[in-house]
């Protein structure tokens, strides 16, 4: 059987749908295989010296697991709260 590919994007966030928003947000996430990103907050340190094509590989995975998270998370807040949480 051809697996989908299909993931459906959360509502934006608007201030007044927080709960509804997280648990939607948290099942997509976790559908795209970028929730670890999210609920582990890990920073990526930068590859030592003579890396391992292993060590290579999971540094790429890692750090644009983490980048799709965010672009995730930016594009599913209203500009208006963004901006608001951006500056602070």
């Amino acid at each position: 059987m051809e697996e989908s590919s299909l993931t459906v994007a959360p509502s934006i966030l608007d201030g007044d749908n927080y709960e509804t928003w997280a648990v939607r947000m948290t099942v997509h996430l976790q559908a795209l295989d970028v929730w670890e990103a999210v609920e582990e907050n890990y920073e990526v340190p930068p590859l030592g010296a003579n890396p391992t094509v292993a060590q290579m590989k999971l540094h790429k995975e890692r750090r644009t697991r983490k980048a799709k998270a965010k672009a995730c998370l930016f594009a599913a807040v209203s500009p208006s709260i963004f901006i608001k949480n951006h500056e602070n």
